[in-house]
């Protein structure tokens, strides 16, 4: 029995095939996006020409859990020492165009212009939102996610100046905690942020977690 209401567009994100592919087509509208993220899955491109898009929803799935986050000490002096300037929803459209061209990327990115567009679409609408590190006023690093109710589905982070994307991390995952965010998503767990605690969950759990998280009342700026 699937654990979310049917989508619009998706067939249950437990038919998914092992590596997580969902299938192919749709549209990278706000609408389609809100739909996809809120049953857990989400487009892949593989390549700047991959149309019709394909959707995933991996299992295991990667999530950072508030009460394992790990601030290794060096970083936190680094926080604690005013190096960089934090601030959120700034600059989105530079948080992404970082990302998609950010160290070792650049041509081999899955932020294709049509992806960069359609983020940016969905930050214009208040779903989407950026957390930035500046440095001298220049933008240093940063990441950016998609919030939905109690869900954030962080997608991507870049520096130009070293330790600017852990700090942005560090600040978007008190931030949330704050608001009253209850699921991180990653996606898929990395050597990066692993070292900050993050864990792999079967997709199952992933669900039930994301269910959970779509009846809270919070938000990402504005007050309660």
């Amino acid at each position: 029995m699937p654990l979310l209401p049917p989508s619009r567009y998706f067939p249950p994100a437990e038919d998914a095939e092992p590596e997580g592919f969902i299938g192919f087509g749709g549209e990278l509208t706000p609408v389609w996006l809100l739909d996809a993220y809120r049953h857990g899955i989400f487009p892949w491109p593989m390549g700047e020409r991959d149309t019709p898009m394909p959707w995933f929803s991996p299992d295991p799935r990667a999530i950072l859990e508030f009460e394992r986050f790990h601030v290794p000490r060096r970083l936190l002096r680094v926080c604690k020492s005013g190096r960089f300037e934090i601030s959120f929803d700034r600059d989105f459209p530079a948080v992404i165009r970082g990302c998609a061209s950010g160290r070792g990327r650049k041509g081999g990115t899955w932020l294709t212009p049509k992806m960069i567009a359609a983020y940016i679409r969905m930050h214009e609408l208040g779903h989407a939102h950026s957390v930035e590190a500046w440095q001298e006023g220049r933008l240093a690093g940063g990441a950016y996610g998609i919030a939905i109710a109690g869900l954030f589905a962080a997608e991507s982070m870049f520096y130009r100046v070293p330790e600017a994307s852990k700090v942005a991390l560090v600040r978007l995952v008190e931030h949330l905690q704050s608001r009253g965010y209850s699921l991180l998503d990653i996606q898929q767990l990395t050597p990066h942020t692993a070292r900050f605690g993050a864990i792999e969950i079967s997709r199952r759990e992933y669900l039930q977690r994301l269910a959970k998280a779509l009846k809270q009342p919070v938000d990402f700026l504005n007050e309660r």
